[in-house]
């Protein structure tokens, strides 16, 4: 069982555990040399944003016990630089009205990083996003390699479709202490993706764990803010949407090619299919 825990991170837990050092008792005598002066960066003490940036305030859904590893099933989703201008454009209007909204997964005010455009491109877009194929659930070190082998078994045999993020969208989580503006899908890809959910779903049944939501909605989450704002968040997305209309004869927000769905167990990650760019 250590040896599993080895491979596999320490549980659920996201940080990093640290093994005390001894402190030996006496050294070799040694000749000391001095040590070269600091680099001038050093002298510049960092900005609140370079402060904030990696630091994550995130919750767990579900409480930590010794022996459980955090079992995310996901199709990894980059926005391509032709739709960041007019995504950051948006973000700034939005976070204008809403101060309240943070980074997601940065956990940055949103209204910070709208100070500077190229910052804001950067740390809100420019990273890798998820659409979830199932809850984020605890799973026991023992479930782990057959969750993994069914996912592949069953989710190998995938061909490339495009995923069209049509409309923007508040949702809340389960226990109503964040709501999240997000891009969701509605058209294009929808129904390889709900195909796909169907599948983890019958994988979790098997080994007991949770299923989806039974009406799912795929999307990517951007922002966030504490509590249950949802009401009044929806009225200004609503609003600015509804000022975009004759500016724009886009359809749909951004789209991206569906090109792998990836499994995270614990700290570990799985890539169950990939989708080489010739298919």
């Amino acid at each position: 069982m250590e040896a599993l825990k080895a491979s596999y991170g320490d549980g659920s837990s996201d940080s990093d555990s640290e093994s005390a050092h001894s402190i030996p008792t006496s050294a070799p005598s040694a000749v000391f040399t001095p040590l070269p002066p600091p680099p001038i960066s050093l002298l510049d003490p960092p900005s609140i944003l370079d402060l904030q940036i990696g630091q994550t305030t995130r919750l767990r859904s579900f409480p930590h016990v010794d022996g459980n590893y955090a079992l995310h099933v996901y199709i990894p989703i980059y926005i391509s630089s032709p739709s960041k201008k007019e995504l950051v454009a948006f973000l700034k209007k939005i976070s204008s009205r809403e101060p309240r909204l943070n980074v997601v997964d940065v956990d940055v005010p949103l209204n910070i990083l709208c100070q500077n455009d190229e910052k804001l491109e950067q740390v809100t877009l420019g990273r890798e996003f998820h659409i979830s194929l199932g809850r984020t659930v605890p799973i026991r070190v023992h479930q782990i390699d057959s969750v993994v082998s069914m996912l592949r078994q069953k989710l190998q045999i995938q061909h490339q479709y495009w995923i069209d993020f049509n409309k923007w969208e508040v949702f809340v989580n389960d226990d109503h202490t964040r709501s999240f503006l997000s891009a969701e899908v509605v058209q294009g890809g929808l129904v390889e993706i709900t195909k796909q959910i169907e599948v983890v779903n019958a994988i979790y049944r098997l080994h007991n764990l949770p299923e989806f939501y039974k009406d799912p909605r795929p999307h990517i989450s951007l922002a966030w803010a504490l509590g249950d704002i949802a009401h009044s968040l929806k009225k200004i997305v609503d609003e600015e949407m509804k000022c975009a209309v004759g500016k724009s004869l886009k359809k749909c927000i951004f789209s991206c090619k569906f090109k792998s769905i990836e499994c995270k167990i614990g700290k570990k990650a799985y890539t169950i299919c990939k989708i080489s760019d010739g298919q």
